[in-house]
């Protein structure tokens, strides 16, 4: 199994179709937290829906596309990041995280995003790196500033989950800009 340590007990590796059971249990451990935010916390509600939404990032990493990681803190599933886009022709990769409230506050996704940004742009040469959030979402807004994105703007009524419309914030990195932050 690969794996990154995080520090602490806790590592960050790739989530695959093979795990939907576990990915599935969290989703429903999890509802309430992340229905919100994220569509999918309301559309997977068993095993075949789970194994469907990681089989699409499982394509995507074997096409060098999107990707899909989850967080294990003392050998639970507590979150998970991704690469909801990544582009290498355009160099360009969009990041995604969500955690369990029990693991919020300890710096788990700070720190696998910095993992997850150095490899896109140490090794893959992505010169782009965004974050998308609605602004309500002052814990993932939060990430962003605290990895020195830059807010660019907002896409106003952006989609639509649970009923309305939201509003997403365009966050930010270039290439440059990490690797003088993070030499």
């Amino acid at each position: 199994m690969l794996a990154h340590s995080l520090g602490a007990d806790a590592e960050l590796r790739p989530l695959e179709p093979w795990q939907a059971p576990t990915f599935a249990a969290y989703v429903e451990r999890h509802r309430a937290h992340l229905a919100p935010w994220l569509p999918w916390g309301v559309s997977i509600t068993d095993e075949d829906a789970a194994r469907a939404f990681l089989q699409r990032y499982a394509d995507g990493t074997a096409a060098d596309g999107g990707r899909i990681y989850g967080l294990w803190a003392h050998g639970e599933l507590v979150g998970g990041t991704l690469f909801r886009i990544f582009d290498a022709r355009a160099s360009l990769c969009e990041v995604g995280v969500w955690l369990a409230p029990g693991s919020e506050g300890r710096g788990l996704i700070t720190r696998a995003v910095t993992a997850m940004v150095d490899w896109a742009v140490r090794e893959r040469g992505i010169r782009r790196v965004e974050w998308h959030c609605v602004p309500e979402n002052t814990r993932s807004r939060a990430v962003a500033v605290r990895l020195g994105m830059t807010h660019e703007g907002t896409l106003r009524q952006d989609f639509e989950h649970a009923g309305r419309r939201w509003d997403t914030e365009v966050w930010a990195v270039l290439a440059e800009e990490w690797v003088t932050m993070h030499p």
